[in-house]
């Protein structure tokens, strides 16, 4: 049984937690919040039986084993350093950190301490992500990756208001690329590796964070072309064009229906079932890695967060989109 501690008590906390109620090691004994009334009431929802409003105690506590961390992504480095100073195996939800010098010291700290370090980008461990990675070689050569993932936040209109929430707000180290183009971005990644080049264009909000935007990724013999959004909706599917043929993907952040479409015309449907939430996979995945005694995933690798951390700074240097936490 791996104990979970809990850092962030929003919508995203409780979907993990409901996904990850079903794999058979999960156990939640620990929550943090700023605040005692939220600790309260989330433990209450859950019926946790710890709660702490302080982060040092909370992280030396030896009520929990392993940190699942959902706070904003400015937080993330400094919680999770101070989890894994304490022992504790840290699945972090993505962007696992603010900028490439925030993850280099995560991972460090995970070596040192002897400890799962993992990203929670969801997708990479999904049946038809799976499937999608399973049956490229049936396509041919590769010559595009094509993803697009535009969607309209609800909190755009309070933005449009005057009231900055903390998606739109730098202080977070928030914004599409960040919340919504990582998406597409880690796909790339995981299938394809490290590109050769990146160039960036997007659409800057007058808050400092990017509101839409667009990625040219060059390979050695394939491009990516990466569209992402927070201010408008998309409804085109993703695509992985190859000599032979096209993998069409529904959704590049939570696929749920894939096929081939052959250059003879032919379609293979190669839609797997998806038998639980979405959140269910990564949390397998994590805690399997745990009880197993391994130190990282091999979908979700520390290098595959480091080359993704790389695209998404890089792309930031060129769109100026700056955070404190690069200061």
């Amino acid at each position: 049984m791996v104990r979970f501690g809990i850092i962030g008590t929003n919508w995203i906390t409780e979907s993990f937690i409901q996904a990850a109620s079903k794999v058979e090691d999960f156990s939640l004994t620990a929550v943090y919040s700023r605040t005692s009334e939220k600790a309260v009431e989330f433990a209450g929802k859950f019926n946790i039986k710890h709660t702490f409003t302080d982060l040092e105690e909370f992280t030396s506590s030896d009520t929990f084993d392993a940190v699942y961390i959902a706070s904003p992504n400015s937080l993330h480095a400094q919680q999770a350093i101070l989890c894994m100073s304490n022992g504790k195996h840290v699945l972090c939800e993505k962007p696992i950190a603010s900028n490439t010098k925030e993850l280099n010291e995560m991972i460090k700290s995970a070596n040192e301490n002897s400890v799962v370090l993992m990203e929670a980008l969801k997708t990479s461990f999904l049946p038809n992500f799976l499937a999608i990675k399973e049956n490229l070689h049936k396509i041919g050569q590769v010559r595009r990756y094509f993803a697009s993932y535009c969607q309209y936040s609800s909190r755009y209109d309070k933005y449009k208001e005057g009231i900055v929430l903390n998606a739109f707000n730098p202080e977070f180290s928030n914004g599409a690329l960040m919340d919504i183009g990582i998406y597409c971005v880690y796909p790339a990644v995981v299938l394809f590796g490290e590109p050769k080049q990146i160039k960036a264009s997007s659409y800057m909000l007058e808050s400092g964070v990017d509101g839409e935007g667009s990625l040219l990724l060059t390979y050695d013999e394939m491009d990516a072309v990466i569209m992402y959004s927070k201010i408008t909706n998309s409804y085109v599917p993703s695509e992985i064009q190859g000599e032979n043929g096209s993998i069409i993907i529904d959704k590049i952040h939570t696929p749920e229906n894939v096929k081939i479409q052959y250059k003879d015309g032919r379609i293979e449907d190669i839609t797997r079932p998806q038998d639980s939430e979405s959140m269910y996979y990564e949390a397998k995945e994590f805690i399997e890695l745990v009880t197993a005694k391994k130190k990282q995933s091999d979908l979700n690798s520390h290098q595959n967060s480091i080359v993704t951390a790389k695209i998404i700074e890089d792309a930031r240097n060129q769109i100026g989109l700056v955070y404190p936490a690069d200061k």
